[in-house]
């Protein structure tokens, strides 16, 4: 029962990573008609994107643990929202 859970939890990963990577290849053919500023801008969110999706295939492979998924996801979603808080910055300064 056990190795039924965790097979489940690395199909879910699995599932995880390939929606993100969706996400990415879905968006980066509109950074071609941004502004270099914005451009720069959504590259950065789509790499931490992309760095989830290698925690979530690492954790599906057996090569991370769920603490070290956690710590990584943890970490993307601290870049996103500092990458957001600047943009949101930016735009009141403007």
């Amino acid at each position: 029962m056990i190795g039924y859970w965790l097979n489940a939890k690395r199909r879910g990963a699995l599932k995880s990573a390939r929606m993100l990577d969706e996400v990415v290849d879905t968006q980066l053919p509109l950074l071609a008609a941004f502004d270099e500023e914005r451009r720069r801008r959504s590259a950065d969110y789509l790499a931490e994107l992309v760095k989830l999706a290698g925690a979530y295939r690492g954790y599906a492979r057996g090569w991370i643990d769920a603490r070290e998924l956690e710590r990584r996801g943890g970490l993307v979603m601290t870049e996103l929202h500092r990458l957001r808080a600047g943009s949101a910055a930016r735009l009141t300064a403007e």
